[in-house]
Parts: C-alpha cells; structure tokens; sequence
C-alpha cells in the first residue's frame, strides 16, 4: 500500500503544484494529506473542478483533480469542450469505484465502461499499482507535458492508503 503523504509527494515531485476535487471515500488519505500541505481546494461538482484546475494551468500552474469515476460523467462536457478542444491539460485521479462488479450498485456500470469512456474521450489513462508506481507517475508527468490534454490515473482501492484501514 502507498502511503497518502508518498504519493502527494510523487505528485508534486513531477511538478504537480494545483490540487483540487470532489471527496471521495478511496481518495480520502490522499485529500487529507493536501488539506495538511494546504494545497487543496475543495470543489463543489466534478465539472467545477475541472474549471478550476483549466484557469489554474493558465496561471502556469499544473493541475490536479481529483474525483470519483461517477464523476467523469458530470464533467465530460467540460474536458471535452474545455480541456481536449482547448488543450487545457490536467491530472485527473480518478477512484475506480465498481471495478470488477463489486461496489455500492450505483457504482458498478461506470465501475465496467470506465477505461472504454475515456478511450472513447481520448483521454490516456493508467491504472496505478503499488508495484508500478514510479513508472505511473513518470508516465503522467510525460504524457500530461507531450499530449497537453487530460491525462487519468486510476486509484482502486487500497493500493493508497485512505483515512480508514
């Protein structure tokens, strides 16, 4: 398991220096730990964030946002009409709530189509483990900088440590 405060490090350690989102359960150690740096903003809706994190790259910030997949979906008008067509870049860690058909029910359908969504978006994405972490984040930080779109990390449970064992 990674700890909270190794992977916002990781994050800032390729330049990631915007955080914002909306709380989500998985992504709690990783939103406490901001709030303790102070480098969160909180948002209200997934949409808002994405937003925030488009103003704060052309402030030259590099943006983070931070969301449960569920809501990819109230954001999709934003990346798509914002982010890609602009090309806005941001950092989207997204929790991968559902995946393999176990969550809450109304987490499962996104739980499915995540990957395909954003392959039908075309917004790269990687699935971050333990293992590969390293590699994770350089590939973030890399193709964030080459592609200037969204890129996604995807966080299942438990392989960063949330608030709750």
């Amino acid at each position: 398991m990674i700890e909270s405060d190794v992977f916002v490090q990781s994050l800032q350690d390729i330049g990631v220096n915007f955080f914002t989102g909306v709380p989500d359960s998985i992504l709690g150690g990783i939103i406490a730990e901001l709030m303790d740096r102070r480098l969160y903003t909180p948002a209200v809706r997934e949409d808002e964030a994405v937003g925030m994190a488009a103003g704060a790259y052309m402030a030259g910030k590099m943006p983070a946002v931070l969301m449960q997949n569920s809501g990819l979906g109230t954001s999709l008008n934003a990346l798509i009409s914002l982010n890609v067509i602009y090309r806005q870049p941001c950092i989207l860690i997204v929790s991968w709530r559902g995946q393999g058909g176990k969550d809450a029910p109304e987490h499962l359908v996104m739980g499915e189509v995540m990957p395909q969504f954003l392959d039908t978006m075309k917004i790269p994405h990687r699935t971050l483990t333990e293992k590969t972490a390293g590699d994770d984040f350089k590939w973030v930080a890399e193709t964030f900088k080459k592609q200037q779109i969204p890129v996604a990390l995807f966080i299942t449970k438990g392989v960063v440590k949330g608030l709750h064992p």
